[in-house]
């Protein structure tokens, strides 16, 4: 238990070096802030980003929690066919920075627009078209925080598991929610991490703007890349080589999940609490509890928990350095194999890789060409990255730029895809938590290698990817609801110093908004960014490039687009999810559901536009 101290204090003070240099560059960039007009300095940085700054903080943005978090879950449970899954991501840079970037910065300048929904209004001259794309965007950026306060509260929860001011924390906070509905769901563990990364990064936010969070992203991108590089030489080193874990690999068969009672050789004298990642040995296999198991007092059973029970021979041996609980034996209810997989060696590292949902395995070929079609449109279609290309300072920072982006995301991608299928040979049964991955690994593999303080940068590079998205997305609904619909609709001469304190009070608001819907999320992060990203993509994406492109394009034939993408969308995730119980989409015909949303929005746009007639002033101003 020491020695198990002295390690988390190590990565504890690493992290906590790298935290306040964050809120150091916050506090400088206040600072540089001051004197200049707030609504354009504090929403878009003056409009000044050169190169390392724009192409930075665009990386950094897309790089979010479920990069580092959500992706490496979906590489460790289902293998090396990741890598089609993600193939679209290389060509992400070309396609949303040179399809839309420097039409949209010259657009974006001539009206004065800061934000995405002003760009709407701006062009056809319609407060409609701002009001519903601000709308929109609220509703899809919601659920993309989400998933990014729920990858900060996994990450604070893995470096501070052994601290023992934390363990006081969470008993006290377990205490004080017992009572409370729907919040006595969530671990105490995990409610005291997400509150402490909620404040955190709602803070640094609100006090910098966005100067402070292109600075940071500019710092955190850095970050990133040298804490997957270092990462992925510690795993590779560990596992004996990249060709010795895909040998390892090739021999897994996929675990199985179900329900057991856990039984004591005799009574117990207190309360015996199993926590969450307890290994039990029995016979030749290997249980995980994925959930709390409680023997009361004075009696030999607990209720049903869920379980984890492997499959492959190597891995139940490699349970045995690994914490066994004693006295205890499992009586198996329910077992439920995989519906992809199950049984069949070689599956990790082929396509489509296994499933425990989906009888066609996780990734068809369909499946795979659509994602690859996926990625690069719907993060073209990101409000986010949006912004970002309205505020570059010229044409030549758009090009550079370019090539940098490509270059950061071709070597971070596939070292993670290199990581987390070397992490299923070092780490086996992170199935019960496949979230916590990413920093579970950063943690052992440092700790194998005896530099402890390592852990600490390492898992500071799944963090920085959170809050460089955290704070660009509560910064992007903000600038919405303060612009596009206080100053523009209901305050047109507000002054400089309510538009200042409502920025600030609102952004504090949707954060904590964030953070109560939060609690309780899906057990795969990636869901959560899957679905707000192809929102986004299906609302925004086909009515920016008509608004841009087409001068036969009306503010009705925007609206049209974006509600006919956005129902799209809910209609195909609604019957997913009617489906196999996850928010998931369904795949009609095997396709991923953002071409079917595309084509709708498309098609609404085009006929609702052919029926409405063309300002000429309009035309005149952008397209003459």
């Amino acid at each position: 238990m020491h020695l198990l101290a002295e390690r988390s204090n190590a990565a504890l003070l690493t992290f906590l070096i790298y935290t306040a240099a964050v809120f150091l560059l916050a506090v400088l960039s206040g600072r540089v802030s001051k004197g200049k007009e707030f609504v354009g300095e504090y929403f878009l940085g003056s409009r000044g980003l050169g190169v390392w700054a724009f192409a930075l903080t665009f990386a950094a943005t897309n790089a979010s929690g479920g990069t580092f978090m959500g992706f490496p879950a979906l590489i460790y449970t289902h293998g090396w066919t990741l890598a089609f899954w993600i193939a679209g991501f290389m060509v992400l840079p070309l396609l949303s920075m040179g399809l839309i970037g420097k039409r949209l910065n010259q657009v974006a300048r001539k009206s004065q627009a800061v934000t995405i929904p002003e760009i709407f209004g701006s062009r056809f001259e319609s407060a409609a078209v701002g009001l519903v794309a601000t709308g929109l965007l609220v509703f899809f950026m919601f659920f993309y925080l989400l998933a990014q306060f729920k990858a900060g509260g996994k990450i604070l929860s893995t470096l501070l598991a052994d601290e023992p001011a934390f363990q006081i924390a969470t008993a006290s906070m377990s205490r004080m929610t017992a009572d409370i509905p729907w919040v006595n769901q969530a671990s105490g563990d995990y409610l005291v991490c997400l509150l402490v990364f909620s404040v955190a990064v709602i803070g640094y936010v609100v006090y910098g703007g966005f100067r402070a969070v292109v600075w940071t992203d500019v710092m955190q991108g850095v970050v990133m890349f040298v804490g997957v590089i270092l990462m992925l030489g510690l795993t590779l080193y560990q596992v004996g080589g990249l060709s010795n874990a895909t040998r390892k690999m090739a021999l897994m068969t996929p675990p199985e999940f179900g329900h057991a009672v856990i039984r004591l050789q005799q009574p117990a004298s207190t309360d015996r609490l199993l926590p969450k990642g307890t290994w039990v040995r029995q016979s030749d296999d290997a249980f995980r509890l994925a959930d709390l198991a409680i023997v009361p007092q004075g009696q030999l059973a607990s209720e049903p928990v869920p379980i984890l029970r492997l499959t492959t021979a190597f891995e139940i041996e490699k349970t045995m350095t690994d914490e066994i609980a004693k006295g205890v034996t499992v009586d198996v209810t329910e077992i439920t194999p995989y519906r992809y997989g199950a049984g069949q060696a070689g599956v990790y590292v082929s396509n489509p890789g296994p499933s425990a949902t989906s009888e066609i395995g996780f990734l068809a070929i369909g499946t795979a060409f659509s994602f690859f079609i996926f990625w690069p449109f719907t993060a073209t279609g990101q409000p986010a990255n949006m912004i970002r290309l309205m505020a570059f300072k010229e044409s030549r920072t758009l090009r550079y730029s370019i090539v940098t982006v490509a270059v950061y995301y071709a070597v971070i991608f596939f070292a993670l895809i290199v990581i987390f299928c070397c992490a299923r040979v070092l780490m086996p049964g992170m199935e019960i938590d496949p979230d916590r991955t990413m920093p579970d690994l950063a943690t052992t593999v440092t700790a194998n290698a005896g530099v402890p303080w390592l852990a600490g940068l390492l898992v500071a590079a799944p963090f920085a990817a959170v809050m460089s998205s955290v704070d660009s997305f509560l910064l992007l609904v903000s600038s919405s609801m303060v612009r596009d619909i206080y100053q523009k609709h209901l305050n047109h001469n507000a002054p400089e110093r309510t538009l200042k304190r409502l920025s600030y009070t609102v952004t504090v608001v949707i954060g904590i908004l964030a953070v109560l819907m939060v609690i309780n999320p899906p057990t795969y992060l990636q869901d959560l960014i899957v679905f707000a990203s192809g929102g986004l993509g299906a609302c925004f994406l086909v009515p920016m490039l008509l608004a841009l492109y087409w001068p036969s394009a009306t503010g009705g034939g925007m609206i049209a687009g974006m509600l006919g993408g956005t129902l799209m969308h809910l209609a195909l995730t609604i019957w997913g999810y009617l489906e196999i119980g996850q928010l998931r989409a369904y795949e009609f015909m095997g396709l991923n559901p953002i071409l079917w949303d595309l084509a709708a929005s498309a098609l609404a746009a085009i006929l609702v536009s052919r029926c409405g007639t063309v300002n000429r002033k309009l035309y005149q101003k952008y397209f003459a």
